[in-house]
């Protein structure tokens, strides 16, 4: 499959590389198929007898020397090309101040520095942003941690045309032409490195293993024990996965396909709706992807040079308006792909169940609050983790009209957060403003149908719903 001239055209005009229209080139292949990425029920199975982080302890190194020489060969790479507009933020999501003054990429900042004084070792630092994120990412960290993004530190992520879904040709929209392109998905992070040619230095330069996360979740550090047993696996590629709860039902799972045996992932955006009961059974399904990946480079670049220049991803087919603010623009197809799909592109890939404290993802207002609680305490290592080794924290819903965005969840909370180390859920409905100076224990309500702002007073609440206003 080729792709049409006028979308050659379109994606070499704004200087996207070969990697990128080769990535692309594939995925429209599969919509022109009439493919919409769909993964049917009884075509898998359930995912089991995987290794554990318990079975993993251990194998970081024998001693100093094992464990620096492999720090020396790993590259830690984290998606940062969010702007979280789903929060109102107009900046990157990782800009976020999550404790005091220290945002995400301070954070981030500081495990790096925490491994490389620990080990004695050059852990290499990438970031990959977009172009949205890029110049306040950059400014940030070459201001308060030069020594973190010295050397060739940014990676940016391509952007791919939108296609009308009518004509299957680039959609256009004289009004704004930008509203023409969209993001590819977290897939779009190995032809990046194949494009812009950092995946050549980086294996010119010796590096064998990288380890690739989501900025926005902190739970996410180079683990010495993960990196030793991955080594030692000769695995190409493994997946960090967690034990689904009801909380996750919704979420993607992995699977075993049925007709090789491979592991895959399935998305929600890839469930026939008459498969959705089986997709949330989370005791049949019982594992999600974390998005952290440990993939070995040579083995990346084998793949994508046998496959002229792609990794040969499932798509996954959004369909949307080209201008996502007016439902009676064009109806166009939004091509994306997922990174943990790469899953079933290599032989003998993996999966590591691994306990949540390595999951600490911000998505919502919702759990941006938590984060900001004592239900999250600060290792060491500056790792976000569930105070007092719980495996989950409270279920969280605040009132959207009011705490959906950041300002409103500030005006309401200010940057701080009531105590919730004790609490397993709570459900906030109506205008209320909460200090720290409030104790969540057990589930908790706090109702406010007035219509008015009000402001809960001060004390412990336990197991109650509650009015108990100033």
């Amino acid at each position: 499959m080729s792709l049409p001239d006028e979308i050659v055209s379109k994606m070499r005009g704004a200087g996207l590389s070969d990697a990128a229209v080769a990535s692309f080139t594939y995925s429209y292949g599969l919509l022109k198929e009439g493919g919409d990425g769909t993964i049917a029920e009884d075509s898998i199975s359930p995912a089991t007898g995987l290794p554990t982080y318990a079975d993993v302890k251990g194998k970081g190194g024998k001693d100093a020397g094992e464990k620096k020489a492999l720090l020396d060969q790993t590259v830690v790479l984290k998606l940062n090309g969010g702007l979280g507009t789903g929060m109102g933020l107009d900046k990157a999501k990782s800009l976020l101040t999550l404790r005091g003054e220290d945002t995400f990429l301070d954070f981030i900042a500081q495990q790096v520095a925490h491994a490389r004084q620990a080990t004695g070792g050059d852990l290499r630092f990438v970031l990959m942003n977009s172009f949205s994120t890029s110049d306040d990412t950059r400014a940030f960290l070459e201001k308060k941690y030069p020594d973190v993004s010295k050397g060739d530190w940014e990676l940016y992520q391509n952007k791919v045309p939108k296609i009308d879904a009518a004509t299957l040709l680039p959609a256009t929209y004289a009004e704004d032409p930008e509203c023409e392109w969209c993001p590819p998905g977290h897939g779009d992070v190995y032809p990046s490195l194949l494009g812009t040619g950092m995946l050549d230095r980086l294996l010119q330069g010796g590096f064998k293993y990288m380890f690739v996360s989501n900025s926005d979740n902190l739970g996410a550090t180079l683990d010495e024990d993960i990196l030793g047993f991955f080594a030692s696996s000769d695995s190409p590629f493994m997946m960090e996965v967690c034990e689904r709860t009801p909380a996750d039902k919704k979420g993607g799972h992995l699977a075993r396909r049925k007709s090789d045996g491979l592991l895959i992932l399935r998305e929600s955006a890839q469930c026939a709706k008459a498969d959705e009961g089986s997709f949330q059974d989370v005791s049949l399904h019982r594992y999600f992807n974390t998005n952290n990946l440990w993939v070995r480079l040579d083995a990346l670049k084998a793949a994508m040079e046998s496959n002229g220049g792609a990794l040969h991803l499932p798509v996954i087919k959004n369909s949307k308006t080209v201008n996502p603010r007016d439902g009676n623009s064009t109806k166009v197809f939004q091509l994306e792909t997922a990174m943990g799909a790469a899953i079933e592109v290599f032989n003998g890939a993996g999966a590591l169940v691994v306990p949540r404290t390595r999951f600490a993802p911000v998505k919502t207002c919702n759990d941006l609050m938590l984060l900001r609680s004592d239900a999250y305490e600060v290792t060491s290592d500056r790792r976000m983790v569930l105070s007092g080794g719980k495996t989950s924290g409270a279920n969280v819903d605040l009132d959207s009209k009011h705490y959906k965005m950041v300002d409103g969840l500030e005006a309401h909370f200010g940057t701080t957060a009531p105590s919730m180390k004790d609490c397993t859920a709570l459900t906030v409905k109506g205008s209320v403003k909460i200090g720290p100076g409030c104790t969540f224990k057990g589930a908790v309500s706090v109702v406010n149908d007035t219509g008015a702002t009000k402001t809960l007073k001060d004390g412990v609440y336990e197991n109650c719903t509650t009015s108990d206003f100033v």
